[in-house]
């Protein structure tokens, strides 16, 4: 059987590009407790919410609570950190049906997690690891998010790992471990820019050659954060902390980004030394002109042409 076959028997729809529900033009914002009230007060202008999956397994309280307010005046979209996709013992499967439980209450507009892994033997770690670019590691993820995506009966995106090392005996590079992924499982990427960046300097490759080894058409979802700059051994090692605005050299390769991909739903992360709303709203609007800036320049030529 082969791979349209199998795809063919999904019972439920495979990515086929951005949700139309997030066509507003508006960049989305995390939804971080501090910021919950003055939300769900003020009602800012914002394209989506974006809620980390695990902090809303108990159902009830405020926080579930202040998340439904939120999904009455939002598209919200869950993201997930915890799922290790990249196990090669699987997914926790209790892990997985209190996602499934919160999904089927919020019925989010996206889903997402990391190609990545955090789980061995039992023992969880706090981090998202980056996996070996290896047939055995592929294999194991298409398992993984096989498995997720049949058992929340929708497709989710995945998104790029920010790296520290690289193991040897890779077998192909990121963007075609990635490629091979969505080719496989059906599932959409959620294209994280700051990792590529971060990635490109820690392991000293051309962030914009990564991208364009990304294919068109698979792209759900764009994340953009600023990184920490940690000091080690006298070199300057990028730490993906979502604890800084985004900064210049970042919101460059996102412009050729969107060049690439189009006019792609964009979120700001903002999670350590969370700034006021204010100012985090402001660099959503940063990503707002980038994204206006390319729908112009795409009209003007359309006129061209006509």
């Amino acid at each position: 059987m082969n791979t349209q076959d199998k795809k063919a028997e999904k019972p439920f729809a495979l990515f086929s590009g951005p949700d139309a529900a997030l066509s507003s033009g508006r960049t989305g914002i995390g939804l971080r407790a501090p910021h919950a009230a003055q939300i769900i007060a003020g009602k800012p202008e914002a394209g989506f919410l974006e809620a980390h999956s695990e902090n809303y397994f108990c159902i009830g309280g405020v926080p579930f609570e202040q998340l439904m307010a939120c999904r009455e005046d939002y598209p919200v979209s869950l993201h997930g950190v915890g799922l290790s996709l990249g196990a090669a013992e699987g997914v926790d499967d209790a892990h997985l049906q209190k996602l499934k439980a919160l999904a089927d209450i919020v019925q989010p507009v996206l889903m997402s997690e990391h190609v990545s892994w955090s789980r061995a033997a039992g023992v969880a770690v706090p981090d998202l690891l980056p996996l070996p670019m290896t047939q055995e590691a592929l294999a194991a993820i298409c398992r993984n998010i096989e498995h997720v995506q049949e058992t929340l009966g929708r497709a989710i995106l995945v998104e790029n790992p920010s790296s520290y090392m690289e193991f040897e005996g890779m077998e192909m590079n990121e963007p075609e471990m990635i490629a091979r992924i969505i080719e496989r499982t059906g599932c959409g990427l959620l294209l994280d820019v700051n990792n590529i960046y971060v990635s490109a300097h820690n392991l000293g490759f051309d962030a914009k050659a990564y991208l364009d080894a990304i294919p068109q058409g698979i792209v759900g979802e764009i994340h953009l954060a600023g990184y920490h700059v940690n000091e080690v051994a006298g070199d300057d090692v990028f730490i993906d902390a979502h604890n800084n605005p985004v900064y210049d050299p970042v919101w460059d390769l996102y412009e050729a980004a969107l060049a690439r991909f189009g006019d792609i739903p964009t979120l700001i992360e903002w999670d350590s030394d969370l700034p006021v709303l204010s100012r985090l709203l402001e660099e959503a609007q940063k990503a707002d002109e980038y994204r206006a800036a390319l729908r112009k320049d795409k009209g003007t030529k359309n006129a061209r042409v006509a």
